[in-house]
């Protein structure tokens, strides 16, 4: 497989050991080398006052046209609420086979859906979030593997129940991927 670098993008203050757990899982699951930026994007652009949530494919696009190139995939980590226009929110957004993806922990936090606060169930949901966008990013589509980490996830619990690595499936198909692309 190719090594390819892998930008993390910071839009917003993000814990030491969130960004560390994140970089791990990247470089691990996509053997890619993974470096830290803090994001210069003003997020209030991509603000849409009727519904009070941020536009994942503006801020997408922006993400790719900032901070991507050939030799590059972007990911922008985020704390805002975000949505595209046929859904209610996501929590991320990636173009598929493409450079670049986006992934919140808005949605993610307990407190939303009337739970206990809990910080390492956050975390870990949200390094779902960033694994499975970049999947996409690498060309990989939803899978019905219920507990891959590219089964699609409408829902936390849909979050919870997923491992954080790819099947065996899934992981044969970025394997043939990178090959075929060196």
């Amino acid at each position: 497989m190719k090594t390819l670098t892998i930008i993390l993008l910071s839009c917003g203050h993000f814990e030491k050991e969130i960004s560390k757990s994140i970089s791990e899982d990247i470089a691990r699951e996509f053997k890619s080398n993974v470096h830290f930026k803090e994001c210069t994007i003003d997020l209030s652009t991509y603000y849409n006052p009727r519904r009070r949530q941020y536009d994942a494919n503006a801020i997408l696009q922006e993400i790719s046209s900032l901070y991507a190139t050939d030799s590059t995939k972007a990911i922008a980590l985020l704390r805002v609420d975000l949505f595209v226009p046929i859904l209610t929110y996501i929590f991320g957004q990636a173009f598929l086979n493409g450079n670049a993806a986006i992934a919140s922990l808005h949605r993610l936090r307990n407190e939303l859906y009337g739970l206990k606060k809990n910080d390492l169930l956050l975390t870990e949901r949200f390094r779902k979030v960033v694994i499975h966008e970049l999947g996409h990013s690498f060309g990989l589509i939803h899978c019905q593997n219920p507990i891959c980490i590219m089964r699609s996830s409408t829902y936390v619990e849909d979050l919870d129940q997923k491992e954080i690595h790819f099947c065996n499936q899934c992981k044969t198909i970025l394997i043939e991927k990178h090959q075929s692309a060196d």
